[in-house]
């Protein structure tokens, strides 16, 4: 009896462990918006929602093509795993992922994107 005391208190304090590591910056859940689908994925996203570390994205940036500001931005990391159908001005949740990037063929032409960028992936319940 003893034994499956100690059994049962040592499965738990694992699962308690693996349970700690999803509220880990990788897996919180951010609410974004794709505010610039510049060429050649050259795309600017917006944080609006979640608790992320603030040295991630760009507080403040402006594009240089149209002058306009924005804020709480990053530059999309992961061109090749974004899906094609989110549009400029859609919102959708997202996590960071720090997996190793895949990689895939992307043009070169330029379009203006803050310094910051992340890798995320789209939650699958979105676009």
């Amino acid at each position: 009896m003893k034994i499956l005391f100690i059994i049962s208190s040592f499965v738990l304090a694992i699962a308690s462990k693996d349970g700690c590591k999803k509220n880990s910056q990788g897996d919180s859940i951010y609410k974004g918006r794709l505010e610039i689908k510049g060429i050649c994925m050259n795309y600017t996203i917006k944080v609006l929602e979640g608790n992320i570390d603030t040295s991630l994205i760009a507080s403040s940036w402006t594009d240089e093509t149209t002058g306009k500001s924005y804020s709480n931005v990053f530059k999309l990391g992961s061109p090749c795993t974004f899906p094609e159908n989110i549009q400029q001005g859609d919102e959708f949740t997202f996590t960071i992922d720090t997996t190793a990037e895949k990689g895939c063929a992307v043009c070169m032409a330029y379009y203006p994107t803050p310094q910051k960028h992340l890798s995320i992936k789209v939650q699958a319940n979105d676009k």
